[in-house]
């Protein structure tokens, strides 16, 4: 039986809702007698919202294409392109998640190779067109053909499997390598999607040696076709290196140190990715493709896959319809932005401001010279941008222009949205906006950038605190994609959809937050930092609780974290904390001491330990194994957790998640949060019913 038949058969036994892309015959003459070509167009039959995918229908249409193409004599060549702005994205994951046993998992891995493989196994050459989006199965498409053009305009080319707990399993792990060498083919295959999925762009990847041709949007499909007849006539030739030849044990193997560095072997997937990389340089295409399958069919059938998928519809659904937020149309229109304070956090917030709503943007602060060091971190940063080509002269010139500074508030009268990023005192922080509110006019949505104090507080003596709202971001805040958006106890709507409009414009992912200490994110993260320091306190050797929860696959260590935020934040938020929830949260006497000694953490700038910082968490007689540890940290973050749902800090175990996927950087493979939790039995009860994120019971 082949895979179709096998394929067939399965599909009348199952049903599926999968919207199937169809593959579309035409024939196109090529220019300079260069024959016909058969182009196959991908299209699902919607816009470029619903991108191409490929279930089991979908690849039993392509495969009837092929079969039809593959019976004509009159054919030089065959094409394939996408619709509008998309080629193809990749499997049905939807589908993908429904299999149930290792037959289906085995059959859809052959049948994608199956397929696909035909492409570059016909009787004439084969092109792929890339004009749009190409990603996961849809880029491997592209690598089964003969040759391949790619448009400059082409926003995302990626393998993103490994983030989601898959490999690249219709021929992505085999043939990518051979044609871009193992190197390059990790940094797509590994590298980017445990990057917070890194896309590469259309011009990228035709440095990369992905494809052979690079053309301009405009006229691409144009350009392609006239290029492929020069090919067919012998006026282009189309050179590629044995990359076989080449070293392959290096890469890998530094790979693999950086993945264990990264996830200590929590999550399967990208370690299954380099096995099969290594296997590429010798195997030949059954070999490689029937390992693929296998490991293919491991990974769907595990949890690691529903929990990914999770995290893939918090990121890409639940993140563009945030739970709560008010009604758009409230929203009032932002012509220019004012921002108390130019120190780093504030300079950075300034540039994205210009960047992202091109309006003036005016900062202030108390003298001159810190001014002047802002407002010339925004401008050494937009010429970084223009050496780098993100940027024209015309669109530098006009940024720089945008920001500006002022010693005076005055500069905000005619601001629509202030926001302050000044030392985090409550005190300090309501002088600064009774002093904006003096100036600004009455419509003027009020922001706070606090990372842990009240917003009802702080606007408690305003005369109209019903337009202030937290607007909480991450550093570096160019990067970090959350927004915790905070309804104080007297925001109203207006202020609250203008947060949520001017969030959206930022291009960033916004979470209603209830005014509740320290939010979503700083409140679990300071909760986990006090369970691990609370277990150094009593005893355990730092380095035993610094590593006892490495098996999560965390994007950083706990000591590392503190690290990166500074002890001094740490301990302001602890304290913070400490005074809601005294019961909860402990203000460490060793964590004071670090911050007394002005030691930036217990590392070196070489990442090894410094030994006097290691010394002042030395001490105490109730040491903890590093599984005590772990159950400690895992047991309080499901009680905070449920306490906070408890008392509506979000909406929904799925903001927490999202919180922690976007802005503390927490693992796909984990789901977040609360699915991990769910799983390994910490959860007194369940946050997410039965199969969310998980295997059925």
């Amino acid at each position: 039986m082949t895979d179709v038949d096998t394929w067939r058969r399965l599909l009348t036994e199952r049903s599926t809702d999968e919207v199937v892309t169809k593959a579309l015959v035409r024939d196109v003459e090529l220019p300079g007698g260069a024959g016909t070509m058969a182009l196959i167009t991908l299209d699902n039959g919607f816009d470029h919202t619903k991108p191409n995918t490929f279930g089991p229908h979908g690849l039993l249409a392509l495969n009837g294409a092929l079969s039809e193409i593959s019976a004509r004599t009159d054919l030089a060549a065959v094409g394939v392109t996408g619709k509008p702005f998309i080629f193809g994205v990749g499997a049905d994951l939807k589908g993908a998640a429904t299999l149930t046993t290792r037959e289906e998992a085995l059959a859809i891995g052959a049948l994608g190779h199956y397929v696909f493989r035909r492409l570059g196994e016909l009787d004439v050459p084969s092109f792929a067109f890339v004009n749009g989006a190409a990603m996961g199965g849809g880029l491997e498409v592209a690598l089964h053909c003969t040759y391949r053009t790619i448009s400059s305009g082409v926003p995302a080319v990626a393998l993103p499997e490994c983030s989601l707990g898959l490999v690249p399993g219709w021929g992505g792990t085999q043939l990518l390598p051979r044609l871009i060498g193992p190197a390059n083919a990790i940094k797509l295959i590994v590298d980017n999607p445990l990057a917070q999925n890194r896309m590469t762009r259309g011009r990228e990847a035709f440095e990369l040696g992905l494809a052979d041709a690079l053309f301009e949007p405009a006229d691409f499909l144009e350009e392609s076709l006239r290029w492929a007849a020069r090919v067919l006539t012998g006026e282009v030739t189309v050179e590629r290196a044995d990359h076989t030849a080449t070293d392959w044990d290096k890469p890998i193997g530094d790979a693999r140190f950086l993945v264990d560095m990264k996830l200590h072997g929590a999550a399967p997937a990208p370690y299954r990715a380099l096995d099969l990389i290594a296997l590429a340089r010798t195997a030949s295409r059954d070999e490689g493709f029937a390992a693929e399958d296998e490991a293919l069919a491991d990974l769907l059938l595990g949890d690691e896959l529903r929990a990914g998928l999770y995290s893939f519809d918090l990121v890409q659904r639940r993140a563009k319809r945030p739970a709560g937020a008010p009604d758009p149309s409230l929203a009032r229109k932002v012509t220019k932005v004012g921002v108390v304070g130019a120190g780093l956090m504030a300079s950075q917030m300034a540039l994205l401001f210009a960047r992202r709503l091109e309006v003036p943007v005016v900062l202030t602060d108390l003298d001159q010279g810190r001014l002047g060091k802002g407002v010339g971190y925004v401008h050494a940063e937009v010429d970084k941008l223009l050496g780098k080509g993100r940027v024209s002269p015309d669109q530098a010139n006009r940024l720089k222009a945008l920001v500006t500074g002022s010693l005076t508030k005055d500069a905000f009268a005619d601001a629509d949205f202030v926001i302050e990023a000044v030392f985090e005192e409550l005190a300090v922080k309501k002088k600064v906006f009774a002093e904006v509110e003096a100036v600004v006019r009455p419509d003027c949505v009020l922001a706070t950038n606090t990372s842990s104090l009240s917003v009802t507080e702080m606007g408690a003596e305003l005369a109209h605190p019903e337009r202030l709202v937290g607007f909480h971001f991450f550093n570096p805040v160019a990067v970090m994609p959350l927004l915790e958006i905070v309804r104080g106890g007297a925001t109203d709507d207006p202020a609250l959809a203008t947060a949520f409009a001017v969030g959206k414009a930022l291009k960033k992912s916004s979470v209603l937050v209830k005014d509740a200490p320290a939010f979503v994110v700083n409140r679990l993260l300071t909760r986990f930092m006090g369970e691990v320091i609370g277990a150094v306190d009593e005893g355990t050797p730092l380095e035993t609780a610094e590593h006892a929860l490495d098996g999560l696959g965390l994007p950083m260590t706990p000591f590392a974290l503190l690290q990166l935020v500074g002890p001094a934040v740490g301990m302001h938020v602890a304290e913070t904390l400490h005074e809601a929830f005294p019961d909860r949260f402990r203000v460490s006497a060793k964590l004071a001491a670090l911050v007394a000694s002005g030691k930036p953490g217990v590392y070196r700038p070489d990442f090894s330990l410094d030994e006097e910082a290691v010394a002042l968490f030395a001490g105490g007689d109730t040491p903890s194994t590093a599984d005590q540890v772990r159950d400690r940290v895992l047991k309080a973050l499901a009680e905070e957790i449920r306490i906070m749902l408890d008392e509506g800090v979000v909406a929904a175990p799925q903001d927490i998640d999202l919180c922690m996927i976007l802005g503390a950087g927490w693992p796909f493979h984990l789901g977040g949060i609360t699915p991990y939790l769910d799983r390994a039995g910490y959860s007194a009860s369940r946050f997410l019913p039965p199969g969310v994120a998980s295997l059925p019971a």
